[in-house]
């Protein structure tokens, strides 16, 4: 974790760990070394339990299947612009699936936040056991989320679709909070596990060969079935009606699911393309034109491979952890993880430094975190809650930022 000179010392450090690990995927998850994490910022929070529409509590019709779409999800996204929170509240539960420690982001009942204290997540917990005494409570990193542990799902809508996340390289479950919270306010439920051999703990211990696809098939069998401690989602989710997303290597992760039964948008984010599929529908690419750890132009290279229909979009300035919190991921001091794992001797910190592709003078957090929502969302709702017209139509208009954006259909 460093700055410019780190990225380049580190590389070739990076990208044999890399290859190490994710060989497997294909050359999306390498091109100089993977990289940490997805997301943006915390988010902001507006309230969420004001009803449908912003209409202040008038709540949705029955549902009612539409398109193959549930109606009473749909109908909250047909007319609003996809950057904007939706009016679920955001639950939030920790499970085990398999020995995979998962989050799971949810809507829920309106109005069930209320009195409730939001969802910190501290960075410590991802460390190796040997390291998470190191960093005291007053200099921790956190995460601030616009989420509430264990809320009620809202039940009396639904059923939603669901949306898979792998974070990166030195990553960890929460990394891209910012976009999973935004999407489950939006009426999905959203599914991130830390993967072994690839999240944070076991990259400070040089302790890679992940097994991606599997661990993320071991999650979609388990959730065609919720019981235990997914018992909650049991009539609630739509499996029909399933989107994935990575960063990375975690994008590469995602890259072969696309003849997965209901299976229908892949969105690889900072990572390359995906393979074609009998279910895949929507494909989307992005990716920072700066980026110094996987060079856009194998999300051009991506984007050209893959099968309509497909989008392209290309953020400028900023660099490889753009869809993620990590940039601005900050202890009370202000401190960012890395000069917080390096002021407390975190081991390896060398090697995620070379990840920590965060330009001084990049895209702000809320510009990065609004076109990320927004474009994702968007792929989302399109062919999984069946949002008529293009969804994309105002992404140019609307984000300056995005300096290349091509479709084909």
């Amino acid at each position: 974790m460093g700055r410019s000179f780190a990225i380049k010392v580190e590389k070739s450090i990076v990208l044999a760990a890399c290859l190490a690990f994710v060989g497997l995927l294909g050359a999306s998850g390498c091109d100089g070394g993977s990289s940490t994490g997805s997301g943006g910022s915390g988010g902001d929070v507006t309230g969420g339990s004001g009803g449908f529409g912003g209409s202040g509590g008038g709540g949705a019709a029955p549902p009612t299947e539409t398109q193959g779409c549930t109606a009473d999800v749909k109908v909250y996204a047909s007319d609003v612009d996809p950057s904007v929170r939706g009016p679920w509240p955001v639950g939030a539960k920790t499970v085990t699936i398999e020995g995979l420690t998962t989050e799971v982001w949810y809507p829920a009942e309106l109005g069930s936040d209320a009195g409730k204290t939001k969802v910190i997540y501290d960075l410590r917990q991802w460390l190796p056991e040997s390291e998470k005494t190191k960093i005291p409570d007053e200099d921790t990193p956190v995460q601030e989320c616009g989420c509430f542990r264990d809320l009620p799902m809202d039940t009396a809508h639904g059923p939603y679709p669901v949306v898979i996340f792998i974070h990166g390289t030195a990553g960890f479950r929460t990394q891209s909070l910012a976009h999973m919270e935004h999407w489950a306010s939006r009426g999905f439920v959203v599914v991130a596990a830390d993967y072994p051999g690839l999240y944070l703990a076991d990259a400070l211990d040089l302790d890679f060969g992940g097994k991606l696809p599997e661990d993320t098939q071991t999650i979609l069998t388990a959730l065609a079935t919720p019981a235990g401690e997914l018992s909650f989602l049991e009539g609630h989710i739509d499996m029909t009606h399933v989107g994935m997303s990575g960063h990375s290597a975690g994008g590469g992760g995602i890259k072969g699911f696309g003849s997965t039964p209901g299976v229908r948008v892949l969105m690889p984010l900072a990572a390359g393309g995906v393979d074609p599929g009998t279910e895949l529908e929507s494909t989307l690419v992005m990716g920072g034109v700066n980026d110094q750890v996987v060079d856009y132009q194998q999300q051009v290279s991506g984007y050209e491979e893959a099968t309509p229909l497909k989008r392209l979009v290309g953020v400028g300035n900023t660099g490889h952890l753009f869809p993620t919190d990590l940039c601005w991921m900050t202890n009370a001091k202000g401190q960012d993880i890395v000069t917080t794992a390096q002021m407390y001797d975190i081991k390896n910190a060398q090697f995620a430094s070379a990840l920590f592709d965060c330009p001084t003078d990049q895209l702000s957090r809320e510009k990065a975190r609004d076109i990320v929502n927004f474009a994702t969302t968007a792929a989302l709702e399109e062919k999984l809650l069946c949002k008529a017209g293009d969804p994309f139509a105002e992404l140019t208009v609307k984000y300056p930022d995005v300096a290349e954006y091509k479709e084909a259909k």
